[in-house]
């Protein structure tokens, strides 16, 4: 568990580390590095937020590599991601 569990209701929630899913209609992928995303209910929230930025077609989330993969319709603005995570409640690690 997180620490967090007021905040993020991890219980026993678990996440899959496996490879992120492949989507042949996305034309863009990025990684990011997410700080503090140590359990299947933060990895949950954050992929919640980041999936409601336009033109994001899927969000994949490794909680072991503390990563999340986004496939998108075109390159997506870092900034706009870091704004989904920061509102989730976690950072883009730099």
């Amino acid at each position: 568990m997180c620490g967090n569990e007021s905040n993020c209701g991890c219980g026993t929630v678990t996440i899959d580390s496996g490879p992120a899913a492949t989507d042949t209609g996305a034309a863009s992928r990025s990684t990011y590095q997410v700080s503090g995303m140590t359990c299947g209910g933060c990895a949950k929230k954050v992929t919640g937020h980041v999936s409601g930025i336009t033109g994001v077609t899927d969000v994949q989330a490794d909680v072991a590599a503390g990563t999340i993969t986004v496939l998108s319709e075109n390159p997506l603005d870092t900034a706009e991601v870091r704004a989904a995570v920061q509102r989730a409640g976690y950072q883009i690690a730099d």
